[in-house]
């Protein structure tokens, strides 16, 4: 069995650690690392009536605008994309409304800062 790539390893720590933070939260998980030819979603949660669609990054530092500023135009339409492919999917999921948040994670160790960002993008 190969190791897994360090980026990978700590992309599923910060996916983890961003899934307990929600949950305390209130936070239901759905469904993680939903895959399609267009795009990722990181975790797929329901809060009370809402589905949210949560991207997760993580950066060492806030060198290069930090982990939030990494969430560009394309990947954001990637993200509604994809998402929009995960409704048609699950129809009979039971949600009044939808958004999409990133959960922003940065440091190491015992430095971690988790910033969550509500309704980041439309």
């Amino acid at each position: 069995m190969c190791p897994r790539a360090i980026h990978l390893q700590s992309g599923e720590s910060a996916e983890s650690l961003a899934w307990a933070f929600l949950e305390k939260r209130g936070f239901k998980l759905i469904q993680k690392n939903f895959r399609t030819k267009v795009g990722e979603i990181d975790l797929i949660m329901k809060d009370r009536i809402c589905l949210v669609f949560v991207e997760v990054r993580y950066r060492k530092n806030e060198d290069f605008g930090g982990a939030a500023a990494s969430i560009t135009a394309s990947k954001q339409t990637r993200i509604r994309k994809t998402a929009q492919l995960f409704i048609q999917k699950n129809a009979n999921l039971d949600y009044e409304e939808c958004r999409f948040d990133v959960v922003a994670i940065s440091g190491v160790g015992k430095n971690i800062d988790i910033q969550w960002i509500d309704n980041a993008f439309q």
